[in-house]
């Protein structure tokens, strides 16, 4: 039973005082009563949540369509291969692989690009996170052969060549599942030196005496892998099954880091050996993925339209560009950047040239330097609340949040071609821990290397490749 509590007028006024200061607290002020500008978009988080979850969380999303494929970070709770791995690589080491990744592919866009060149990704069907190849990136495990065997591959949207290591090897680096063995399966079968295959694609040379197409590919931190080209039967799902797919046999390989725990790799990019064209007339060259929090459990990878993963009413589309010279990559147009809904003042010449490109393998995106410096200096403005700390050499906007229940993040959104407006998930702004905690972005060291839109700012999101469209999508809340 209720009761009433009478109030007198000076009790009344008491009151109302009070609810008055109690509303324009909760409007206008940070939860530790520093200033800060009133009705600015910010996230409001528990620190907790910058800190790894130790638990695999399966996602939400319906996985219930065949060509729906489960994803998972390397170096989350969900990821097979983080089962032997006593602790995860640091912020420092992650930055430091992710360096050398973004150095390959910026070599690779400044030059003509080379198919035969392949840079530094990861991932696998489902797409789970490593440890082993330490940097944030995803796998999925797919079937090779006839018995299927089940390989942890890397997925990759700026490769093209599909590998993995074969028996007998000459030398291959540690890898989760048994080491593929070619005279072990029904299907699998040499491409000749004299096959389309081989002169299209690779352009590398023969075996003379048994006239066998060979492979190769050099990685920016000297990981390689050379071997046989040949083809063999891979089996997604029970129902998704293509026999004659060519894929590089690695029989000499070295993964420093890199690849160290995965089989191969699943090359996503748009040259002519990529799984992308190899599935094209099934798949309409048409894939979607949505990449989970590395705190989280699994995403979703997806293929063809009739997938069912992604909310189709939902997704916004920006238009794919395209480089003669840089055929596999999957270029787009950054128009600006907003940081707590407002338009950063840069010119859009600083987008235009050079152009910016997404990537599933780069962990942080990486920014053009007038780009960036506008972006670290709003966001430090609406962050003087909390203190600075140093973190790893990439960063300069680091945070010490030891102490804090809450924080207020800024919201950050990027605007793409066609005027699409696209909300940073929160993963995607802070990167490192409650003790460090860094702005998930990086400035160039070059004002002519070209943008690159990284994994990190891609999580949570469902990212929809239209290729054959010639379009990109973006739709919120993907996945957990």
């Amino acid at each position: 039973m209720a009761h009433s509590i009478p109030f007198s007028a000076n009790s009344h006024a008491s009151f109302f005082c009070l609810l008055i200061f109690v509303l324009i607290y909760l409007k206008g002020a940070s939860v530790y009563g520093a200033k800060r500008e009133h009705d600015k978009p910010y996230h409001v988080v528990n620190v907790k949540s910058l800190d790894p979850n130790p638990y695999c969380i399966e996602s939400t999303k319906d996985q219930s369509k065949r060509e729906s494929l489960k994803v998972v970070h390397r170096h989350g709770p969900c990821s097979h291969m983080n089962e032997a791995q006593t602790s995860a690589p640091t912020l420092a080491e992650i930055m430091s692989h992710d360096q050398v990744r973004v150095d390959s592919l910026q070599h690779r866009l400044r030059v003509k690009s080379d198919r035969n060149s392949l840079d530094d990704s990861k991932a696998t069907l489902p797409v789970k996170p490593g440890r082993s190849i330490g940097s944030g990136n995803y796998v999925v495990t797919l079937g090779f052969g006839t018995p299927k065997k089940d390989l942890t591959l890397v997925f990759d949207t700026g490769s093209d060549v599909t590998w993995i290591q074969c028996q007998p090897c000459i030398s291959c680096y540690e890898q989760q599942e048994p080491v593929f063995n070619p005279s072990a399966s029904q299907t699998y079968k040499n491409i000749s030196c004299t096959a389309s295959q081989c002169f299209q694609d690779l352009k590398l040379g023969c075996t003379r005496s048994t006239n066998t197409c060979i492979y190769g590919a050099l990685y920016a931190d000297m990981s390689f892998t050379i071997g046989l080209y040949a083809t063999e039967t891979l089996t997604l799902t029970p129902s998704d099954v293509f026999p004659g797919f060519a894929f590089g046999c690695g029989l000499n390989n070295t993964g420093p880091g890199l690849f160290n725990g995965s089989a191969g790799l699943l090359g996503l990019g748009r040259g002519p050996p990529s799984f992308l064209v190899q599935t094209a007339s099934k798949y309409g060259s048409y894939f979607a993925y949505c990449l989970p929090t590395l705190s989280s459990s699994s995403g979703t990878l997806v293929f063809g339209k009739d997938g069912g993963t992604t909310n189709s009413a939902g997704i916004k589309y920006t238009p794919l560009l395209t480089r003669s010279n840089s055929s596999s990559f999957y270029f787009i147009e950054v128009t600006g950047i907003k940081v707590a809904g407002e338009l950063l003042p840069i010119s859009q010449s600083v987008f235009n040239s050079p152009s910016t490109i997404i990537d599933s393998g780069t962990v942080i995106t990486r920014l053009q330097p007038e780009a960036y410096d506008a972006l670290r200096t709003r966001f430090q403005q609406l962050m003087m609340n909390y203190t600075m700390t140093q973190g790893p050499s990439l960063f300069d906007t680091c945070y010490n949040f030891s102490g804090h229940d809450t924080v207020e993040v800024p919201t950050i959104s990027f605007v793409f071609g066609g005027n699409v407006e696209v909300p940073i998930p929160f993963p995607g702004i802070l990167i490192g821990s409650q003790e460090l905690a860094c702005l998930a972005f990086a400035g160039n060291s070059d004002a002519s290397d070209e943008g690159i839109f990284g994994n990190s700012q891609q999580q949570t999101l469902d990212v929809v490749y239209d290729v054959a469209g010639g379009k990109l999508g973006f739709g919120t809340g993907g996945c957990s």
